[in-house]
């Protein structure tokens, strides 16, 4: 490595007394600021300990310029605004992204499109150049996004199965699984009403979980009875309305299983309203494993996912696929565990 000139560090200095100092050529210095893989380990060190030295920061406009890389990611969630920030899964999965991609020096901007207006100036955004890739969350089974940005070349990674007939990275938690696992202890503890509180059946997780659910009826021996079947929206508004419902049409429930912490909290509180004790006369069992789950009275059991890491491995594919183009889908599926707590102790089996 080149002595120094003996100037102090400044943050103006230019890439040719960078590459004077490392000394190298200008072009291998821009090599490694644009992360070019075609430079030797000592080299890129010596280049950046010069960089560091000298207290060079690059032209991000023209680095981009030559690379055509905006060295940002959008994080697009389809879901009214007001919901994205009452509801700690959506705060969680986004710390996971953040800390992914601030580690892989990549920007975050967040998207939430909440009409299809809206989504069509999303699509239109994304396309023209202003991220390198798109990771989108709680999208419905119509949603055309995905296609749409394939079509134009873009990376993408959904959050959640794709729609059918869409080929791309993903990353999922066992939905199934984790609702089948719920309702199984349901039933081990004696529970034979059991009624659910779906999450949207436009949903990838709202179905899954509704069909893991159905599973352990059938598993357990248990008739489907679709009337204790009521659909949420994974707010607390869809769940009292769903919860009202099913407590018309079956006054006798022992058992519930909410798709959502929320939905499950808010049921909690309805039960106790009408009189009802949790669990002596009705158990409850939520899906997300929220902080706010040992808060509640009695505390939720409840089906952990991990939602951070979820956060983590979207991050991850998606700047892998910008960095080195793979053309062939990746899923990642992250496994899920109950979490028994109070709101769901009581009967032995019979």
């Amino acid at each position: 490595m080149a002595q120094p000139s003996g100037r102090s560090q400044r943050t103006n200095a230019t890439l040719e007394e960078v590459a004077l100092l490392a000394g190298v050529s200008r072009a291998t210095v821009s090599r490694v600021v644009n992360g070019s893989l075609r430079v030797s380990p000592s080299v890129r060190l010596d280049v950046q300990a010069a960089i560091e030295r000298l207290g060079y920061t690059p032209n991000l406009a023209a680095r981009s310029l030559v690379t055509r890389r905006s060295d940002s990611i959008a994080v697009v969630i389809t879901q009214p605004t007001g919901q994205v920030f009452a509801d700690p899964f959506f705060p969680r999965l986004l710390r996971g992204i953040s800390s992914t991609l601030a580690a892989r020096d990549r920007q975050l901007i967040l998207l939430m499109p909440e009409l299809p207006a809206d989504e069509a100036r999303v699509a239109n955004y994304l396309t023209a150049g202003h991220v390198d890739g798109a990771l989108l969350v709680s999208l419905h089974e119509d949603d055309p996004l995905p296609a749409r940005l394939t079509a134009a070349g873009m990376p993408i990674v959904l959050g959640g199965r794709p729609p059918k007939g869409v080929r791309v990275s993903y990353v999922d938690v066992d939905n199934r699984q984790g609702a089948q696992s719920a309702v199984a202890h349901l039933i081990a503890t004696g529970r034979r009403v059991i009624a659910t509180i779906t999450g949207p059946l436009d949903t990838a997780p709202g179905i899954d979980r509704r069909q893991g659910y159905r599973d352990a009826l059938a598993e357990g021996g248990l008739e489907l009875d679709r009337t204790l079947e009521a659909l949420g929206d994974f707010t607390p508004e869809g769940a009292a309305a769903a919860l009202t419902e099913l407590l018309a049409v079956h006054p006798e429930i022992d058992a519930i299983f909410a798709a959502s912490d929320q939905m499950a909290i808010t049921a909690l509180s309805l039960l106790g309203a009408s009189g009802r004790k949790v669990p002596g006369d009705v158990a409850v069992v939520g899906f997300d494993d929220l902080a706010i789950a040992v808060s509640t009275n009695p505390q939720l059991t409840s089906v952990h996912q991990p939602i951070e890491e979820m956060g983590h491995e979207m991050a991850r594919l998606l700047v892998d696929a910008v960095d080195a183009p793979d053309p062939v889908p990746r899923r990642v599926i992250l496994a899920t565990e109950l979490i028994q707590r109070a709101s769901s102790a009581g009967r032995s089996s019979p």
